[in-house]
């Protein structure tokens, strides 16, 4: 099944990259593509892995559009420094 994720912190290929590597990594999960200027994850996958979906997108520091406020806005926006770090690391490999 194909379905969207609108996400936040999305800021260059680096963060897209990483998303792709870790959202691919899960079991049940064909392919993932990540429109960067959008902020959208598109996952052709099983629908029920939505929410390890989402809470792997949130560990990442990539939250649903709307779902982090606050302090919870600002830890992800950190941690999403490091992925997107982390994929510009890896795609000059």
């Amino acid at each position: 099944m194909n379905y969207e994720i609108s996400v936040e912190n999305i800021k260059c290929g680096g963060c897209a990259g990483t998303i792709i590597k870790k959202v691919n990594e899960l079991d049940g999960v064909d392919n993932t593509e990540v429109e960067i200027e959008a902020g959208i994850v598109k996952v052709d996958g099983a629908e029920e892995l939505r929410e390890i979906l989402l809470a792997t997108l949130l560990k990442l520091g990539y939250p649903e559009t709307g779902t982090a406020e606050g302090i919870a806005a600002a830890k992800a926006k950190a941690k999403s420094f490091v992925s997107c770090a982390v994929g510009r690391i890896n795609a000059d490999k």
